[in-house]
């Protein structure tokens, strides 16, 4: 049984959904990439909910971490 699945946004593999544990973003092989065009696409419309701007120059891992703190802001993190 594997715990990724090819089928990512950016065709990166995607955790499985019957596994629980996910990977910190400081230890992403792949974290220090630039941030991926669905990444950037759904943080423009975070930081315009929250009032916020996108800093230029996104790793793939500072944009996850941004994409939690805004949807927490905005409400649309789907968690709690």
């Amino acid at each position: 049984m594997t715990d990724a699945t090819p089928d990512g946004p950016d065709g990166a593999a995607t955790p499985d959904p019957g596994t629980s544990a996910e990977k910190p973003v400081e230890q992403w092989a792949t974290g220090g990439e630039p941030a991926t065009g669905p990444q950037l696409s759904y943080l423009s419309t975070l930081a315009r909910e929250a009032g916020r701007d996108v800093p230029e120059g996104l790793t793939k891992a500072e944009a996850s971490e941004l994409i939690d703190e805004l949807q927490g802001s905005t409400g649309r993190g789907g968690q709690g």
